[in-house]
């Protein structure tokens, strides 16, 4: 570890260097490059640095206490050296999961996908239950939403809906959020008091740009339609709705929200590069089956991760086996204390895979 970390500390020095260079400033493209690189390293040597300093100050120490002292001088020697090396410990700690290999996706922007499953209505209205909490998580954070797709129920459910999130790292925090959510809870039409389990299936995929996946045109089928379901004026009236077709994946893809054909069709093409670049990953996993293991249910979309019961206000991640009995604050958008729990799942099963 210490080989790699002088390796990236002559890096970050070399970098610093050249975000510092008037030629490279000139070429905005590889100064962003550099920036990125360096943004990236220093959290990495900043902790190095501290841990080298701890080292330092055990070394200095001991060379103190070995040409002897009085007795009050190395008590205090004794209790730096102390904080030192719980200092070293724990920076080494951090910097194990610091050097773990970054998921390129993180700091992507998110398209998160919401279709009610199991349960009817139930599961609609739960589907909606669901975006509101991604929306709120998503205004604690800063983070701009904007909705691609939405199939909206006459009770004020979702069959699906399809938005997309802008924000700094929001793969990062989201990604763990792929796959079956359930709600059992008494529907407002069940007059005897009866419990009912509804599902609903929620993907994330990582937004991506036009260069990561190439789509050749000629492999698409784009219809064109009259948008229907709840609307205002002119939803009926002009062929604005737009569906199409990735002919070799079969991947489908409507959108009719915007009055505009062509607004349509481009967030019908975002969602439709993102579902690609989804079927591209899957099969990069599927081929990566060591990787696979040491991820935490980051994209199972059959796989059930978290039950939200509503008679006893709790809601249990399964993967994790994290219970917490704060359901009105979840669905409020307070998602960090699970989003955390299965960051450190994550981290803790990738260190473990790497000593395997």
């Amino acid at each position: 570890m210490f080989d790699k970390l002088e390796a990236l500390e002559e890096r970050f020095q070399l970098v610093s260097e050249k975000i510092s260079d008037p030629d490279i400033i000139a070429d905005q493209e590889s100064w962003r490059k550099y920036c990125k690189e360096h943004s990236d390293l220093t959290p990495i040597i900043d902790k190095y640095r501290e841990l080298k300093s701890a080292k330092q100050t055990v070394a200095d120490d001991k060379e103190m206490l070995d040409a002897g002292q009085d007795k009050e001088f190395e008590e205090m020697i004794r209790l730096e050296m102390a904080e030192a090396e719980e200092t070293i410990e724990r920076a080494s700690e951090e910097l194990k999961i610091l050097l773990l290999p970054k998921d390129p996706n993180d700091e992507k922007n998110v398209i998160m996908e919401i279709r009610g499953g199991t349960g009817g209505d139930e599961a609609a209205l739960f589907a909606a239950d669901l975006m509101r909490m991604y929306s709120m998580y998503a205004e604690s954070k800063n983070w701009k939403i904007d909705i691609l797709s939405s199939n909206p129920t006459d009770i004020g459910g979702y069959k699906e809906v399809s938005f997309s999130i802008e924000g700094q790292g929001a793969y990062s925090r989201l990604k763990f959020e792929s796959g079956v959510h359930r709600v059992q809870r008494v529907p407002e039409t069940e007059s005897s008091g009866r419990i009912h389990t509804s599902a609903v299936t929620v993907a994330v995929l990582p937004e991506v740009e036009e260069v990561e996946v190439e789509i050749n045109q000629n492999d698409l089928r784009i219809d064109v339609f009259r948008a229907g379901g709840p609307g205002g004026q002119c939803v009926n009236t002009t062929d604005s709705a737009v569906r199409i077709t990735h002919i070799p994946t079969g991947i489908v893809v409507s959108c009719q929200d915007e009055k505009s054909q062509h607004k349509n069709k481009d967030k019908a093409m975002k969602i439709l590069r993102s579902r690609i670049y989804d079927v591209m990953e899957e099969q990069r996993h599927k081929e990566i089956a060591d990787e696979r293991k040491s991820q935490v249910g980051s994209g199972d979309r059959s796989e059930r991760i978290r039950t939200y019961n509503f008679p006893q206000s709790r809601v249990t991640d399964h993967r994790i086996n994290l219970t917490l009995y704060k359901l009105e604050q979840i669905l409020d958008g307070n998602l960090d204390e699970i989003i955390d729990a299965l960051v450190t799942a994550d981290q803790a099963a990738k260190l473990a895979g790497q000593n395997d």
